[in-house]
């Protein structure tokens, strides 16, 4: 059902940084599952990600055709404020559920959530965070979330939530504490050792930086030496230099080789139980 969090990073300048990091898995059931399925999406040419987690069909129909829209100037303006982006993304995702089929009850879980992380155009260290939620009972809401003044969590998500919750206090009492390397390391422990049956794969990730002018980025996963890239396996036979690649330690890599990066920082996760 989804273990998916999302975090800050802070320095003295602000916020310079935020993530959205998820498993892979699609499940049917206790027995049936699919380790490949994307839950995360960054714009490509505005500075604002997505999750999901809840009902899978029609997130994945439909966001991917958001972020298209979007890349494409066919949902928001350049200039567009954090609040009129999460209105157009909202208006989009509600539109497209209008025209789901009327039976949706039959083919939708009762509950689907859609995370929404953002920049200001104008403003690079103002960072907004928007939690849009459907419950069968309830219908559609969204609710904007404050911004912890300090590097953290923001969002925790899903069936695995509780797992995660329970190993982050072993990692806030760690020797990286306060970092995002911290929060992806607590993240991939949790995954790797997860007793929810209903999560699994690989990592996925997308991430904000404060740089102006930016849009969102996707980031390949190197995991057991192989390559991943939103749930799904990249071979050798291609080539990997047009993604940044992080490992399961949040290391920078080289997608070719596999190996950290040449000058890049190491970040051993000491807690990390496998």
């Amino acid at each position: 059902m989804t273990l998916l969090v999302s975090w800050i990073g802070v320095d003295t300048h602000g916020i310079a940084s935020a993530y959205i990091a998820a498993d892979s898995r699609i499940s049917w059931g206790n027995d049936c599952n699919f380790d490949h399925g994307r839950k995360v999406f960054a714009f490509r040419n505005s500075p604002d990600i997505l999750g999901y987690c809840g009902d899978v069909l029609f997130p994945s129909i439909v966001l991917s055709q958001i972020a298209e829209m979007a890349d494409h100037g066919l949902l928001f303006s350049h200039e567009a404020t954090c609040k009129e982006r999460f209105e157009a993304i909202k208006e989009a995702q509600v539109q497209q559920f209008q025209r789901y089929p009327q039976m949706v009850k039959k083919i939708a879980t009762d509950a689907l959530q859609l995370l929404h992380i953002c920049r200001d155009p104008k403003n690079n260290t103002k960072f907004a965070c928007w939690l849009m939620e459907w419950h069968r009972s309830a219908g559609w809401s969204g609710t904007e979330y404050s911004m912890p003044p300090c590097s953290g969590i923001l969002m925790v998500l899903g069936s695995g939530g509780a797992e995660f919750r329970d190993n982050l206090k072993r990692y806030q009492n760690g020797p990286d504490h306060g970092t995002s390397r911290c929060m992806f390391h607590c993240f991939c422990d949790t995954l790797f050792n997860i007793k929810d049956n209903r999560c699994g794969g690989a990592p996925q990730l997308v991430g904000i930086y404060r740089k102006p002018g930016s849009g969102a980025n996707t980031y390949g996963v190197i995991k057991d030496r192989r390559r991943y890239f939103l749930g799904a396996y990249i071979g050798n036979s291609v080539s990997h230099h047009g993604v940044e690649w992080r490992n399961d330690l949040f290391e920078r890599c080289d997608g070719a080789t596999m190996r950290k990066l040449i000058g890049a920082q190491k970040q051993p996760d000491v807690l990390r139980r496998n």
